[in-house]
């Protein structure tokens, strides 16, 4: 009994330590705001002994979808355009467990270039997101990221991805690059997410996460200090 029960805890660590998280910085600035709060969620995901892998968006144009359905006539679980970072990306998540979009909000909206990602890669190769938790982090100077935020959440829902909550909406602020170090409250919800999604994929890929994670203190700011 006792060795049985090494041996499935073994295999459960073996599982564990082979999880990876996939996360998009859909910011055209490499090390900017959504690359800060990204990091965050890494670094935490890391402790939880998950890999983790940030892919930046670039500067580079990203194709729109054209509706042509190539992709499902063909069957090529990719995209027939293959010019852009679309496909790589795809290849990517066909490898990993969960998946965490990041953007920064423009006009109230993510940045069209990931919305454009997000859109092809799901519709051409949707079988590499399926069942996958996934989470959407929104990055701001003031305003719109609850709109951004909803907006990046509704195709993880199409593509039956359990959302991965935190203690608020995956929100961070800052404008300048480096000013989102400034919000506490943010980077702690970036921390929580990770530990729920940590918490998640263990549940669905060994059983093994019989206790909630535990939460620190909130730390809570206001725009008005």
């Amino acid at each position: 009994m006792e060795e049985n029960k090494n041996q499935g805890k073994a295999m459960s660590n073996a599982v564990e330590k082979s999880l990876k998280v996939l996360l998009i910085n859909g910011s055209p600035h490499a090390r900017g705001n959504t690359f800060i709060a990204l990091s965050e969620v890494a670094a935490r995901l890391n402790k939880h002994g998950i890999e983790t892998e940030i892919v930046q968006i670039g500067v580079k144009p990203v194709r729109g979808c054209i509706a042509c359905g190539k992709c499902q006539e063909r069957q090529l679980g990719r995209c027939v355009f293959d010019d852009d970072l679309c496909n790589r990306v795809s290849e990517k998540l066909a490898v990993a467990d969960g998946l965490i979009v990041g953007s920064p909000v423009y006009y109230g909206q993510p940045n069209g270039s990931v919305l454009s990602l997000i859109q092809r890669m799901f519709f051409s190769a949707g079988a590499n997101a399926q069942n996958k938790p996934a989470a959407a982090v929104s990055v701001c100077r003031r305003g719109g990221a609850t709109a951004a935020f909803e907006t990046m959440n509704m195709p993880f829902q199409m593509m039956n991805m359990p959302v991965v909550t935190s203690q608020y909406w995956n929100i961070v602020y800052g404008m300048a690059p480096g000013e989102s170090t400034m919000d506490a409250e943010g980077l702690q919800t970036m921390r929580t997410l990770a530990d729920n999604m940590a918490w998640l994929l263990r549940k669905i890929h060994t059983g093994d996460a019989t206790d909630y994670p535990a939460r620190e203190p909130w730390q809570p700011m206001n725009f008005i200090r």
